[in-house]
């Protein structure tokens, strides 16, 4: 009987033989490929858009020509200006309300007779003029943008393209500063010529020169793509990018919608909308001991106490938010029609943002980092272009098609990314928790001072960082 079963065992182990290995041929393939599949960048559909008036034309190719563009004004529109600020009402504040009221009203006084008898607008458009500007149509509207070039490069040196992206309420005009530090860096005593950029600079459709979309939905999806096809028409494949406010959303959508374009993400603000039972966690232990869930002392002096940082400040930093992000041209019709309104409706938010502590300041500290000329220059490009109300739709378009700005936590950055914390941003964002969306981060940086307009206020403290990442991405 042994002997009768010995041709049926050696059948069975000849089946074992072949099927053993088969099997585990197709599970280990099974295995490799939800392995590179889970690996698979998951990025934004790039897609398309029309922006401009009316329905897209079914016939003939876009415009795609970059078209010169000078910035100018008149004695019509300085004449216009001078007569609403001569009619200027007057609210007496309240005794001791520095800024906690909004814009003290006797220092707008201040700033309202400097406006008019000492602010020089055409010197001003002279200082805006000295960079190259330029128009070219994208999805139906013209978009601005500055494009500056080293005057000198070392031999044998690269020249990195680097776009920058400003936010509300800033403008191009934010990065005035910074410009020569990154495309001359030697002469500002930087460092020796090893990293030099050309900087783009456009305007947010809707801003400044570029023109306002005509149609609803022009999110922050709807720019990055708008602006990857600008530096795609200025003939570049591959390029830096970077931004802090709106510009930080932009830039990031940019990464992920086409990643193998984007060298480098430099941000100076992080949106970190995640939320859950191991955040509560983490704040809840961070103060006691940040060690545990990873924040370093850092870290905790910047966000702790918890309430007052990152909910009472950010309740009272954020009224303006609910208005854009719901009836924006109500109140934007009043700031559109009146200079002064619209200088202290911006203006307030360069003090607090700034620095919290300017709340209790009479003047709201507004000097102390910066001229009257720069800020009333920044006010001007809303007024003349009349862009205050298409400026605060687009907090509209983005947060009702997502609330709390974290539907791009979806798509995982994976693109080189440098982080500069400024520590007088309105929200701070540890790097423990940057991590879970920026899968990639090369380099972090705790700044010694400076707030949300970052190159506005401190150009300097952000060029050596973005020079210091560069160099860090061009050396992987």
């Amino acid at each position: 009987q042994t002997i009768s079963c010995l041709p049926r065992s050696f059948e069975y182990s000849q089946k074992n033989a072949v099927l053993v290995p088969a099997a585990a041929l197709g599970v280990g393939g099974m295995l490799l490929y939800w392995l590179r599949s889970g690996r698979k960048i998951k990025t934004i559909d790039m897609g398309d858009g029309w922006w401009g008036s009316g329905e897209r034309p079914f016939k003939g190719k876009e415009d795609e020509s970059i078209r010169p563009f000078k910035i100018e004004t008149s004695d019509k529109e300085i004449e216009d200006l001078h007569r609403r600020l001569d009619h200027f009402r007057f609210t007496p504040h309240v005794e001791g309300a520095a800024f906690h009221y909004g814009f003290n009203s006797s220092y707008l006084q201040k700033v309202v007779a400097y406006w008019r008898n000492q602010f020089d607008w055409r010197k001003q458009v002279e200082v805006l003029n000295k960079y190259p500007h330029f128009h070219t149509t994208i999805e139906g509207i013209d978009i601005h943008f500055i494009h500056v070039k080293p005057s000198y490069v070392p031999h044998g040196r690269a020249v990195q393209p680097l776009l920058m992206v400003h936010g509300w309420p800033g403008s191009f005009y934010e990065f005035y500063k910074i410009i020569p530090l990154l495309t001359e860096p030697a002469r500002h005593g930087l460092n020796e010529g090893d990293v030099v950029f050309e900087v783009i600079c456009p305007s947010i459709p809707g801003y400044g020169f570029s023109e306002a979309p005509h149609q609803k939905g022009f999110d922050s999806v709807a720019t990055a793509r708008i602006f990857h096809k600008l530096m795609n028409r200025l003939g570049f494949k591959e390029y830096y990018v970077q931004g802090g406010d709106w510009g930080s959303l932009i830039t990031t959508n940019m990464a992920q919608m086409l990643p193998q374009s984007v060298k480098g993400l430099h941000l100076n603000a992080v949106l970190v909308g995640k939320q859950g039972l191991g955040r509560m966690i983490c704040i809840m232990l961070g103060a006691y001991v940040p060690w545990l869930v990873g924040l370093s002392r850092e870290d905790a002096r910047r966000f702790y106490p918890f309430m007052q940082k990152n909910v009472y400040d950010v309740l009272r930093e954020s009224g303006y938010l609910h208005i854009q992000a719901t009836k924006p041209d109500t109140a934007g019709c009043g700031l559109n029609d009146s200079p002064v309104g619209l200088a202290a409706y911006i203006l307030e938010k360069f003090s607090t943002w700034t620095d919290k502590s300017f709340l209790h300041k009479d003047d709201g500290g507004l000097e102390s980092k910066y001229s009257l000329d720069e800020l009333l220059t920044n006010v001007m490009i809303y007024w003349v272009t009349s862009s205050i109300v298409s400026s605060m739709r687009y907090y509209k378009e983005n947060f009702s098609k997502d609330p709390n700005l974290n539907a791009y936590t979806r798509y995982g950055i994976y693109v080189p990314t440098g982080i500069a914390a400024f520590p007088h941003e309105i929200l701070h964002a540890p790097p423990v928790w940057a991590k879970d969306v920026f899968k990639n981060i090369i380099s972090y940086s705790y700044m010694p001072c400076g707030g949300h307009f970052a190159a506005f206020e401190e150009p300097k403290l952000l060029a050596q960082d973005i020079m210091q990442f560069v160099r860090k991405v061009e050396q992987l």
